[in-house]
């Protein structure tokens, strides 16, 4: 029993030794040793460190990259527009001296000043600009000037500010809906405006195509009448041909055309038998 005792009490001195002459380090930590309040030593190498017991304390610090969701807050766009913006920063401790001094190795209090300078920075710049662009593009350039200015001031804290981002820009419910009112306005005028171009445009190519089509008529009029001209001129040439070889075969032909033209169907004509114009009709001729 004695000597159970005695080795129980050896485990205990042991442990207790552990605890106070030695600490720990995580891959994900670093310790920050401190010594009636001065920072006597930083280690980040993982594995078992030793300090002196009583008047040494440890503070561990994360080494991993941290986000802190900033509280969504209100903000007024240059156009007077109510903006409630969600944003949040990816931040990491880069120098842990001055860390330990200026925030006492608190993550709670860095978070704190992160969320004053980031939203401060952020307030000012969306400020200045129109709630169309926020909602562009073009906030990416934004959240960049946002992130390198906060980063220059954050720096003096031992805090590397990585990056800004907005998760939403939302507009209050109060001028939601007139807003949606104003852009579904705007839309409607636009496809009015396209309607009335494309309008025009149909009949500025309505008017093009009459105009070619009146010109190809014209031309093929013309044409016709060349045709017909030169027709006429050549049935007038063959029957100049024809007067002057035969003239009796041809007042003979052109009386036949001349019965046939007025002697129709069911066609009455009274004139006198000795008329020139029924001599080739006559039996007796």
């Amino acid at each position: 029993m004695k000597k159970l005792l005695t080795f129980l009490m050896i485990i205990l001195v042991i442990v207790l030794a552990y605890n106070l002459f030695t600490f720990t380090v995580d891959e994900t930590k670093t310790a920050v040793v401190k010594q009636f309040g001065e920072v006597v030593k930083i280690s980040k190498e993982p594995g078992l460190h030793f300090k002196m017991p009583f008047v040494q304390n440890i503070i561990y610090l994360e080494d991993r990259i941290l986000s802190y969701d900033i509280e969504p807050r209100k903000l007024i766009t240059s156009d007077k527009k109510h903006l409630l913006v969600n944003n949040y920063a990816l931040w990491k401790i880069d120098d842990p001296l001055e860390f330990v001094q200026s925030m006492s190795g608190q993550r709670t209090l860095a978070q704190t000043r992160i969320d004053d300078i980031v939203y401060s920075n952020l307030r000012n710049k969306l400020a200045s600009e129109t709630f169309n662009n926020i909602v562009s593009e073009k906030r990416i350039g934004y959240l960049n000037s946002i992130t390198e200015k906060s980063r220059k001031q954050l720096k003096d804290y031992g805090i590397h500010l990585i990056d800004v981002k907005i998760k939403r820009a939302d507009l209050p419910e109060a001028n939601e809906e007139a807003v949606y009112e104003r852009m579904s306005s705007e839309r409607k005028q636009r496809a009015k405006q396209i309607r009335a171009q494309g309008q025009r445009e149909a009949e500025i190519i309505k008017a093009e195509a009459d105009k070619e089509a009146e010109i190809i008529g014209a031309l093929a009029e013309k044409k016709a009448q060349e045709l017909r001209g030169q027709g006429d001129a050549k049935a007038l040439q063959v029957y100049s041909d024809v007067y002057s070889q035969d003239t009796e075969f041809y007042k003979f032909w052109r009386s036949l055309q001349s019965y046939k033209n007025s002697l129709k169907e069911k066609t009455t004509i009274i004139l006198s038998e000795d008329m020139e114009y029924l001599k080739y009709l006559n039996p007796a001729n």
